[in-house]
């Protein structure tokens, strides 16, 4: 099995072919986590560099990552948890009194192409619900907003955390279309990401 074909298949977002390709690649012996890395994972670092230079767009972004996502189910119970090296954990979500998903859910699943642990705690998350999975012990945060009227509880969040006294022991990006680097700087965040592709990158600087 050609792993260049299975990339292929990801960039081109054909998930059934992907579905097969792993499947092909499994039974012929190869390393789970080859598979991972050199198909899928780079897939998605390509598509991301496409994405940035104007070539690929949100729907092209959407098809390639739920490519991937099909091909990450079949592999997941093959990678071994000790043998497959996690990026990180990340829990993401669309703060308080925000309902929209789709960018939120394009950045799981960009992050979860990259390697990274992807806790998604879906929309309207309240402030509490970051405290919460931060004592748990997840190291990043994503929040997204979409609102301008509910960019404000990124702030109120990031509050919410300084009282439990856990500011220093996560690091908290967040993005969405209002969003900008001065808001994020003005609020106290380590990143701001205004796409799926620079979340990737923010998220891989921040756990580095």
């Amino acid at each position: 099995m050609d792993l260049k074909q299975l990339y292929q298949h990801v960039i081109d977002g054909e998930a059934s072919e992907v579905e097969a390709g792993v499947q092909v690649a499994l039974d012929a012996g190869i390393n789970p986590q080859q598979i991972l890395n050199e198909a899928l994972i780079a897939a998605m670092d390509e598509v991301g560099r496409r994405f940035e230079e104007g070539d690929f767009f949100v729907p092209e972004m959407l098809i390639a990552a739920r490519a991937m996502q099909a091909g990450l189910r079949l592999l997941k119970p093959h990678l071994v948890a000790g043998e497959n090296k996690s990026m990180g954990k990340i829990a993401i979500g669309t703060v308080k009194g925000d309902l929209h998903d789709i960018g939120k859910n394009l950045v799981a699943m960009m992050l979860e192409g990259a390697g990274f642990e992807v806790q998604d705690l879906g929309v309207d998350v309240q402030p509490e619900t970051y405290v919460k999975v931060v004592q748990d012990g997840v190291g990043v945060i994503g929040m997204s907003a979409l609102l301008t009227t509910t960019m404000s509880n990124m702030a109120i969040t990031i509050d919410a955390l300084k009282a439990a006294g856990l500011r220093d022991s996560v690091k908290i990006m967040v993005g969405g279309a209002p969003v900008t680097q001065e808001y994020a700087n003005q609020i106290g965040a380590d990143a701001f990401a205004p796409d799926a592709s620079s979340a990737v990158r923010a998220a891989r600087q921040l756990v580095n």
